[in-house]
């Protein structure tokens, strides 16, 4: 009896242990294997469920900074010529360039014009195809007349500009090589404050970096693409992962070695890193770099409305009944727009869009900058406290759903507007095209010191009268364009010169 008693209880004892192994193993050692495009597998650890509550596993840095770090490349520019420019005077950053990385720019401004040597910039950037496509941001080739990649293996090539978006302050570069390493795009949405993140560039002209820190906030909003755009796109994540100079384009990824973010600028007040740096959520980046690869240009979508900002000043929220909490406030709405056609009215709050609730209106823009003109939305909106739904379809800057085409006033950077025919018999012209606002970065802002307002007239001796005809015009410029115009209420004509190698 005693026998059966002992090994009753042995394999009581037995079964009990292999009951625990099993369940240790299968709630608190389980992973799961994430497989690249390119074939490469990365195991990553998984925070299982027991009893509702999460069991985090150790954090992996090692494997997802293994994949990502062959995928970040070393760019470095070359911006303007060994002889002085045409001589112009310059309206631009005259700095960028003189240290490794030019994106502290934005937090400190422009300085005197030097710019009569070659000046020198490098950041980073992310390989996102095998044959060669690379993110960076566009401040970093800004302006750059020569591209150079350096890839993490010491290899070296000369890039081309495939795009470039100062709305977003995204470009896109083309270097000719096959069965490059590459990395998976994630998914911003899902990125959760608290989890780990890697960013990994080129920092102070060293090598390949690795930092590692936290998503410490989501939906950021610094400013620094509307001084460069009147459309900017702004809803960073924020990071205390170091980012320093040089680390511009390069890479933020999670633990599963996912590109989630594309690193931009840091928060400082000397210009080194001081515990916050910023990075554009990869949900942007993909629609703007998928735009630019397949189109040339960003295809921009727009609700057709202005709304009240969230830093507006007390006394205009007063003035207008403004209810905290309600959603985004419409202040006016576009009479050929697509919130116009869909029935939103002034004073009404944009709730949400295509279900997903919107609490600012930097989180409206974002979301509509996913879209193209043409795509369909469900819009919720509030007025007099009962909440709408209804669905509207994009339009484009011009009022229309088509697919936006490059033109060659792209590297101008302006945005123009015909002069009516009244104005003009007024000025005593047949017409004429108004540079409504000269935008940072483009050609007419680096190389003259031209001023809103004017009213161009010629181009190279070719008088212009409507936008297609400026266009045309210049396209047919070649490589040096003469622009003449007046401003009104200043006497005579003044004439500005442009270089497009200069670009």
């Amino acid at each position: 009896m005693k026998l059966k008693q002992i090994v009753a209880t042995v394999l009581i004892s037995a079964l009990t242990a292999s009951g625990v192994m099993y369940a240790y193993n299968h709630f608190f050692n389980k992973r799961q294997t994430v497989v690249l495009q390119d074939g490469v597998k990365i195991p990553a650890n998984y925070a299982g469920l027991f009893n509702g509550n999460t069991i985090p596993g150790p954090v992996d840095f090692e494997q997802p900074a293994r994949v990502a770090v062959p995928t970040v490349v070393h760019i470095t520019t070359v911006i303007g010529k060994e002889e002085a420019s045409n001589n112009l005077p310059r309206r631009g950053n005259p700095f960028r360039g003189l240290v490794p990385d030019d994106f502290f720019d934005d937090f400190f401004g422009n300085g005197p014009n030097l710019r009569s040597i070659p000046q020198r910039a490098s950041g980073s950037g992310v390989i996102i195809s095998q044959d060669g496509y690379i993110i960076t941001n566009n401040h970093v080739i800004d302006g750059a007349s020569e591209i150079k990649v350096s890839l993490n293996d010491k290899t070296n090539y000369t890039a081309k500009l495939v795009g470039a978006d100062v709305s977003s302050d995204l470009a896109v570069l083309k270097i000719e090589a096959k069965k490059l390493p590459f990395l998976l795009y994630g998914n911003s949405d899902n990125v959760k404050i608290g989890q780990w993140v890697l960013a990994i560039g080129y920092p102070l002209n060293l090598e390949t970096t690795v930092t590692a820190g936290i998503i410490s906030a989501k939906g950021r909003t610094l400013g620094l693409n509307a001084r460069k755009s009147q459309t900017p796109i702004e809803y960073f994540l924020q990071t205390d992962a170091a980012v320093n100079q040089g680390n511009s384009g390069g890479a933020l990824v999670n633990t599963n070695g996912e590109l989630i973010g594309i690193n931009s600028a840091i928060a400082s007040p000397t210009g080194s890193y001081a515990g916050y740096s910023y990075a554009i959520p990869v949900n942007i980046v993909k629609k703007i770099v998928n735009d630019l690869i397949e189109y040339g240009t960003v295809q921009r979508a727009y609700l057709g409305i202005s709304y009240l900002p969230d830093e507006a000043p007390d006394s205009e929220k007063e003035k207008l009944g403004y209810k905290a909490g309600q959603g985004v406030y419409v202040r006016d709405v576009a009479k050929d727009g697509a919130a116009a056609s869909a029935g939103i009215k002034s004073g009404d709050y944009i709730t949400k869009i295509n279900g997903e609730t919107i609490r600012s209106g930097n989180e409206m823009v974002e979301k509509v900058a996913r879209q193209r003109p043409g795509d369909k939305v469900s819009i919720s909106y509030l007025r007099n406290g009962k909440e709408t739904t209804t669905n509207l379809t994009l339009k484009n800057k011009s009022g229309t759903y088509d697919i936006v085409k490059t033109s060659a006033l792209d590297d101008l950077g302006v945005d123009f507007s015909v002069l009516d025919k009244k104005k003009a018999a007024e000025y005593g012209q047949k017409g004429g095209i108004i540079v409504k606002k000269i935008n940072q970065g483009g050609l007419i802002d680096a190389q003259t010191r031209m001023r809103d307002g004017f009213v161009i007239l010629r181009v190279n001796d070719q008088p212009v009268t409507s936008i297609d005809e400026l266009s045309d015009a210049v396209g047919k410029a070649g490589d040096n364009i003469k622009l003449d115009g007046f401003y009104p209420g200043f006497e005579g004509l003044y004439t500005y010169y442009i270089n497009k190698e200069m670009k």
